[in-house]
């Protein structure tokens, strides 16, 4: 049975740097967050607009205006979370049956609020990828558009790195540069070869 990792870490920790590891690794990974755009362009479009009218576009959801539908509204934010959750948990579903399907022995579940949302509760394993907060905090800044206020308002939403590394069976500290966060997932993966799914309790200890 597919053992089925599940990859997370807070913003600027370096998680799509990671899962990128996993791929070249030949390790088959579902990415959530492009699994939101892809809904956002396709099927959930409609659903959006019912609930938020005015938030599409021909091309699907307009993110900018959907966001200020549901920035500091936590209502409005819960029905948001109503609609595209169930999707992706189906996308997730279709992904992982694929894999069982193909014989893949370890398959990645990429979710950014993996311990906020449950999701660790489907996973055999949870690998946390960290870096130090000043690395972190550099990272984010750097982005287009990014502001003080705005990186407060996602930490804030997010579970504590120290949390989440207490709570991790596996961690990737990016800190240490690239060769060696590569390092680190060619390790996980030889460790996490050929074991049956469910084989890791929730009691796991991080490496």
């Amino acid at each position: 049975m597919t053992f089925v990792l599940g990859l997370t870490g807070s913003i600027g920790m370096g998680k799509s740097t990671t899962a990128a590891m996993f791929r070249r690794q030949g390790v088959p990974v579902h990415d959530a967050d492009a699994a939101v755009h892809r809904l956002y362009r396709g099927e959930a479009a409609g659903l959006i607009e019912a609930a938020f009218p005015g938030t599409t576009g021909d091309e699907g959801v307009d993110r900018q205006k959907l966001g200020a539908a549901v920035l500091g509204k936590p209502e409005a934010l819960r029905r948001l979370e109503a609609i595209v959750h169930p999707l992706v948990r189906r996308e997730e579903e279709r992904f992982l049956a694929s894999c069982r399907r193909t014989g893949a022995s370890l398959a990645v579940l990429d979710i950014p609020l993996l311990f906020e949302t449950g999701g660790d509760g489907r996973c055999d394993a949870v690998l946390v990828v960290t870096a130090d907060p000043d690395i972190q905090k550099a990272r984010v800044m750097a982005r287009p558009g990014m502001t003080e206020e705005r990186f407060a308002m996602i930490h804030v939403k997010q579970m504590p790195d120290a949390e989440k590394r207490r709570r991790a069976h596996f961690l990737v500290d990016t800190s240490r540069g690239l060769a060696a966060a590569e390092a680190q997932v060619a390790s996980i993966v030889r460790a996490l070869a050929g074991r049956p799914g469910g084989a890791l309790s929730q009691e796991g200890t991080a490496c």
